[in-house]
């Protein structure tokens, strides 16, 4: 079955930043299959019934600033609430110790002043009951803090109210910590440039650089803006975006990335990007926007959370039924599953997102984290994917009497004008070899076919109608000679050369694969993966001799954008597919994918904006990277999961029996909430390097 994809147009006015955003924020809605902001114009593509309704509010949220995070508690009222809580206690036990008389006379003093300190945790409780009909783990705190106080003793609950306050602040520290490394990783900390004008550097401000200024960057400095490399040589850590920490050679004509260092050597660049618009930025913003695509198993912690917290109030319950003792009842009020299971998940998640980011693995929520632990099935574009992506002539077969020099310059004379992939790949061998292009007097496409042009005599060598294409044009146009040379790779990309009707010879153009390809193939398949099945637009023999040397499970050559996609629908049907591609012709597949993934620095934006992971880089052992970051995020949160539900379990029923206090039940609560963040915040610390199935 095919599916039905359309598309509509809208008119915006967003920065680009906030045009990202709104991007993200889109495509999480259900039947958005991609959506794209070209200038001022928003492109979406989708399925079924367009949510027109959804669409609008997001658009209206990021026009007026919309802010996720805006009613979360800032790192100064959890440490207020935390210094209040604690000086209070300190205070009542100097003033029990000193004057028992004048502490038992302030007993109301006492009891108002804890339940000011608690009242966050009353509203949030009573909220909770009223707004979604169930209690939750502030409803439990409130609950022991009344029940204290009702029974004579509000110091009893001050004790639980410093120790989760204080476990809150060094929790919310620890969480944000995992969420800001990457934008202090990312930071450029580089107040000025090297404008050159007129050949005369001088510092500036960065803020002073704009879109076609010139700028020098020298040995030690901080690149801020993208550009162009206009003269020089250097190499140039980009770790920071494609995550490489061994450095590139750029030299003139290839691009240099804001937040990439100079470690040796100086380069002129030409500025085409500044400030929000870097490459830099849209990693930041990306990482920031991830952080609020929820993954499954966070929804999964919180349905659990949620479920146990009535086991609490129904053990306090029983216990007070029991013993009447209200000792062992705030014992089981004081402890709670869901602050380690909440915060612990939501704390490895963001901590996966930054790692990520810091290899240069730009993931775009937390439930692509999730996707990447349980992906099963990897499926591959062939070109610019397992190959290179840049066609290289690789045979030259002439005919009896012709050079092979005349054969590429007639032919690079007829493509000159032409952004075909093989016809580039002749121009640039051309170039290589410093030859001279002959400039042809007329030139005709022959759509899907070739080119005609008519050549004028050069270097000793005579001109005339050339026809430069297919076999199939060639015989089309009854071309002599077909029969007398011989083609032996059958793999390769041919380009037929003739001139006056009689054929001259054949241009053999292989697109080579990446370094590396195979052996992350193999790695893979012992990581867990079950299938690679490859897709390409490329003819059966070519895609035959890939999948032969790569070892490919499954291959479907000469296929549609719209039949890539078909197949990865099919293929969801039996596992968790990560689809890899580069091209505008993968955007379909990119986005129908549980994972759809987009590797190598020539990306198209099409591409980019409908998968679900960006890797900028061209090793393809970052999709090693990714899939190991995703299983050890998930072995962590399944870590936390254990080792919250037994500790707290276990001093629940310590509690009960009487064995501890509601102090020690507090302490070992908080211990193992604070306990399980820390771990989840592990994730951001550099995994050593190890053979893959070791």
């Amino acid at each position: 079955m095919r599916f039905n994809c359309y598309s509509l147009r809208l008119g915006v006015s967003l920065s680009t930043p906030d045009a990202r955003i709104l991007c993200v924020r889109l495509r999480a809605l259900p039947g958005i299959v991609s959506a794209v902001v070209d200038q001022s114009e928003l492109k979406i593509w989708y399925r079924g019934i367009f949510p027109m309704a959804q669409v609008k509010k997001l658009v209206a949220q990021i026009t007026v600033g919309y802010k996720s995070k805006e009613n979360e508690p800032e790192m100064a009222d959890y440490r207020r609430e935390a210094i209040l809580s604690v000086g209070s206690f300190i205070a009542m036990q100097l003033l029990k110790k000193a004057s028992p008389a004048a502490f038992a006379s302030v007993k109301i003093l006492r009891s108002g002043l804890i339940l000011y300190i608690a009242r966050n945790f009353i509203k949030n409780g009573v909220t909770g009951l009223v707004r979604d009909n169930r209690p939750n783990a502030d409803t439990l705190t409130a609950t022991a803090v009344i029940a204290s106080v009702l029974a004579g003793k509000p110091e009893s609950s001050l004790s639980l109210l410093a120790l989760s306050n204080g476990a809150e602040m060094l929790t919310s520290y620890a969480a944000e910590k995992a969420r800001g490394h990457i934008s202090g990783l990312l930071n450029l900390n580089q107040p000025y440039v090297w404008l050159v004008d007129n050949g005369v550097e001088r510092k500036v401000s960065v803020k002073e650089i704009k879109a076609g200024d010139v700028i020098a960057a020298h040995t030690g400095e901080k690149i801020c803006i993208d550009g162009q490399v206009l003269s020089g040589t250097a190499a140039i850590n980009q770790a920071s975006i494609t995550g490489e920490s061994a450095p590139a050679m750029k030299k003139k004509g290839l691009p240099v990335y804001a937040g990439s260092v100079v470690e040796a050597g100086e380069v002129v660049i030409k500025v085409e990007k500044v400030g929000k618009d870097t490459s830099l930025a849209h990693v930041v913003h990306l990482v920031e926007e991830a952080q609020t695509r929820r993954a499954p198993v966070q929804n999964f912690a919180d349905t659990m959370a949620n479920l146990l917290v009535p086991i609490s109030f129904l053990g306090a319950a029983i216990v007070y039924g029991a013993t009447r003792d209200w000792q062992r009842v705030l014992n089981l009020l004081f402890i709670d599953f869901s602050c380690g299971l909440k915060l612990s998940t939501a704390t490895a998640i963001s901590a996966a997102i930054g790692a990520a980011a810091k290899q240069g693995i730009l993931v775009k929520g937390g439930n692509y984290i999730e996707a990447l632990a349980d992906t099963d099935t990897v499926v591959l574009d062939k070109t610019g994917t397992i190959t290179v992506g840049v066609p290289q002539v690789s045979a030259i077969v002439t005919a009896s009497g012709v050079e092979e020099k005349e054969i590429l310059l007639l032919a690079a004379s007829a493509e000159h004008h032409s952004v075909h992939p093989l016809a580039v790949a002749i121009q640039k061998y051309v170039k290589d070899k410093s030859w001279t292009v002959p400039q042809h007097k007329s030139s005709k496409t022959i759509v899907a076919r070739g080119m005609t042009a008519v050549v004028p005599d050069f270097e000793g060598f005579r001109g005339g109608d050339v026809l430069v294409g297919s076999a199939k044009l060639m015989k089309e146009r009854k071309v002599v000679g077909m029969d007398q040379i011989t083609i032996e790779n059958l793999t390769m990309g041919y380009i037929y050369v003739a001139r006056d009707g009689k054929l001259l010879g054949a241009i053999g153009i292989m697109d080579p694969i990446r370094p590396l390809m195979k052996k992350t193939l193999n790695q893979m398949r012992r990581y867990g993966v079950d299938e690679v099945v490859m897709l390409t637009g490329d003819s059966k023999a070519v895609a035959s001799e890939v999948a032969r040397d790569m070892d490919i499970d499954a291959y479907h050559a000469e296929v549609l954008p719209e039949d890539k996609a078909n197949h990865v629908m099919k293929l969801k049907k039996r596992g968790t597919v990560m689809m890899v591609g580069d091209g505008i012709n993968d955007a379909p597949a990119l986005a129908f994918a549980h994972v759809g993934v987009t590797l190598g620095g020539r990306q198209t934006d099409l591409a980019a904006e409908s998968s679900a992971v960006t890797i900028r880089s061209e090793d393809p052992s970052r999709l090693i990277d990714a899939l190991q970051l995703g299983r050890r995020t998930m072995n962590l949160i399944h870590q936390n999961f254990t080792a919250t539900i037994m500790v707290n379990s276990a001093a629940m029923l310590l509690g009960a029996l009487g064995v501890i206090t509601p102090l020690w039940a507090a302490v070992i609560h908080n211990t193992a909430t604070l306990a399980v963040v820390l771990n989840s915040a592990r994730i951001l610390a550099p995994e050593k390097k190890r053979s893959i199935g070791a």
